[in-house]
């Protein structure tokens, strides 16, 4: 039988364990705000010599790690299973290999542990991160419905317009690579390592984003989003200096990429938050780790933006356990013969 608690005196604690690509993490989250765990082991310097993540490489790393990870997080929260009342777990989408491994450990927990286990879309999980208060003593509001929501990474560049929690509509999204696809590739072009998005943004700093006039998709009468044609354009670019065989000036290249991508997704989202009437927006993913990405958005005066902390940007288990919770008050329990679904969408 699944544990109850009276929530009105009781805090309710979810263990979020995340490994949809090449972070292992566990984390645990009370009422879906308050982290009292996060624990990550990157496999970023693994990768770095195949240009990005090698999926078998990825999921045997996961394998040797995640026991270690969950341990952590339940020692660093001063927690024990008996304590926790649900076990939130990505499901998707993600890496087949890798989601497969933190699907099983949850699995496990769940039963020795007689707890309600919670699919969760790992999506789901990049919005409900800009919930997560810093700690107990941060006091920043709850984003307000409806919300305009940005969410940008590797795999995803998507408008959502958020009604309520759990209600999502989608506005629009990538028709070809997503921003963060798009910071890798460009990365790979200037010679810069992997992950793309912190090259660039480091180089960026030193360039001059007014140097070369990259072309804006702006996709007017849609809320969609396309960068290959913007990829293209500096491909045109560097193969000119090196047919010219001089020396390519990488930071302003970096910089005047990066500042086509922000002012693309900056303009456009402000866009939609006006026509939807939204309350309020929310920017979310990897790619909102990005400095000038959330210099623009906390620049402007005319909604209050919620972006979450740094270190929630890019994949943690701290997400997965926040949004675990709101589907845990929605009475989710799945069945322990559940599936990973590694192209799952959100909508």
């Amino acid at each position: 039988m699944e544990k109850r608690k009276d929530l009105s005196k009781q805090p309710i604690r979810v263990l979020g364990i995340e490994t949809s690509c090449d972070e292992t993490a566990a984390a645990v989250v009370e009422d879906g705000r308050i982290p009292l765990s996060n624990v990550v082991a990157s496999q970023v310097e693994l990768h770095k010599k195949y240009g990005g993540v090698f999926p078998e490489v990825a999921s045997r790393q996961h394998i040797r790690t995640i026991y270690a990870v969950v341990d952590e997080a339940l020692q660093k929260s001063h927690l024990s299973l008996r304590d926790l009342d649900a076990v939130a777990v990505t499901r998707g989408p993600g890496l087949a290999g890798s989601l497969v491994v933190g699907m099983n450990t949850a699995k496990g927990i769940a039963l020795a542990g007689n707890l309600p286990l919670i699919g969760v879309n790992h999506l789901e999980g990049h919005l409900y991160a800009a919930w997560v208060r810093r700690d107990e003593h941060d006091d920043h509001p709850e984003p307000q419905f409806p919300l305009v929501a940005l969410l940008v990474s590797g795999g995803h560049t998507e408008l959502i317009l958020i009604t309520d929690h759990l209600q999502y509509k989608r506005l629009g999204g990538t028709l070809d690579d997503a921003a963060g696809e798009a910071f890798d590739k460009v990365a790979r072009l200037l010679g810069l390592p992997y992950p793309g998005g912190p090259a660039i943004q480091n180089a960026a700093l030193r360039g001059n984003p007014d140097a070369f006039s990259f072309p804006r998709a702006r996709l007017d009468g849609t809320w969609n989003f396309s960068f290959s044609g913007l990829k293209t354009a500096v491909l045109r670019v560097v193969r000119e200096f090196e047919e010219k065989q001089q020396s390519l000036p990488v930071e302003d290249l970096a910089a005047s990429f990066q500042a086509a991508v922000v002012d693309v997704l900056f303009a456009k989202t402000l866009q939609a938050a006006r026509m939807f009437k939204a309350r309020e927006i929310l920017l979310a993913g990897g790619v909102s780790a990005n400095l000038a990405l959330r210099a623009a958005f906390t620049g402007q005066n005319e909604f209050r933006v919620h972006i979450p902390d740094l270190s929630l940007c890019t994949d943690n288990a701290v997400m997965i356990a926040a949004a675990g919770y709101y589907r845990w008050l929605h009475e989710q329990r799945d069945p322990l013969d559940l599936d990973v679904l590694p192209t799952w969408q959100l909508l």
